[in-house]
This record gives structure tokens, C-alpha cells and sequence, in this order.
């Protein structure tokens, strides 16, 4: 199992991210584009792991109180597009106290360091001359709880299925 634990986005965010997509298919930007239904902020790739109650149980041991985030800035790696999230510190601590508890579980995962951020395009091509804002109109969105997320290949990309989700307090 291809196991991930996110934050799903609400309409709005999503809906920001979808009108950028827009704008670059509409100057002819090829590559993979995120599906708006799983466009999320990944905390923790766990990777392949069988055992979903065991992440369950770590991330059931994480506290934390509602919080608000906003997307408000788009960038490129390569040829890899993402929307940015504003300095949180609420969510830093999250991702922070999630993989401590994932590490103090014994389950693996992948240990670079947490940038807020939501993948929306992969191996993008023919970038050239693109018109599309660094900054965007910010969507503040409210973070109740997290999601334990299975990845599975289908034949038109990745498909992405709740596992489980744990509330805040």
C-alpha cells in the first residue's frame, strides 16, 4: 500500500489552484496536471507500508486545535509547479509533531524537510514566455483534521482514497 498522510483542500484553495492550471493549459503548458479532487498539502509520504491501523494509531496521538492556512503564491521547480502556503506556524508544529509521532511508531517515511506546499503539475513542458503571476489572490481555508491517504495507479493517473481521517481538538 502507497500510503501519505495530507490535508485535503477545501473548494475555494483548490478552485485558485484550478484557474492557474486553467491559465497554463491555455498557453499551451503540457505535462501532468493534479486532478482538482487531489490537490492536497502532503505532511508525510509514507510510502509503501501495510499496516493503515498502525498509521492511524500515531497520527491519533497527535493533538492539535483548529487553524486557518492560505495559499497565496505560485512556483516552479524545473518543471515541477506548486501552489505556496504563508509562513504557519500551526502547521509547521502539525507536520513536526506528526512525524515524531510517526518515528516514535517505528513506521518509515520520507524525511525531507516539510515545505508547505500543493503539487499541481509535473513534468511540465514547453514553458517558454509563460504570463502567470508569482502572487495570486490569497484563499485562507480552516485545518480540521488530517487524512491518511492510499495512492494507487489507475489509467488515468493517480487515484487517491480516505483511509482514515483524525479531528482536531
Amino acid at each position: 500500500m502507497r500510503l501519505f498522510i495530507s490535508i485535503p483542500l477545501e473548494d475555494e484553495p483548490a478552485k485558485l489552484i484550478a484557474d492557474v492550471q486553467k491559465t497554463l493549459r491555455q498557453q499551451n503548458v503540457r505535462g501532468n496536471y493534479t486532478p482538482q479532487e487531489n490537490l492536497h498539502i502532503t505532511l508525510a509520504f509514507i510510502g509503501e507500508y501495510n499496516d493503515p491501523d498502525r498509521v492511524m494509531a500515531a497520527m491519533s496521538r497527535v493533538r492539535f486545535a483548529p487553524f486557518q492556512i492560505t495559499v497565496d503564491h505560485i512556483g516552479c521547480f524545473d518543471d515541477l509547479w506548486w501552489a505556496g502556503i504563508a509562513e504557519s506556524k500551526a502547521l509547521e508544529a502539525l507536520a513536526r509533531d506528526l512525524r515524531r509521532a510517526l518515528a516514535e511508531a517505528d513506521i518509515p517515511f520520507d524525511k525531507k524537510r516539510f515545505r508547505a506546499h500543493v503539487t499541481f503539475l509535473r513534468r511540465a513542458e514547453n514553458m517558454n514566455a509563460l504570463s502567470v503571476p508569482k502572487q495570486i489572490k490569497p484563499a485562507v481555508m480552516a485545518v480540521n483534521g488530517i487524512s491518511l491517504m492510499l495512492s494507487t495507479r489507475g489509467k488515468t493517473g493517480m487515484i487517491y482514497t480516505e483511509l482514515g481521517y483524525v479531528s482536531a481538538e
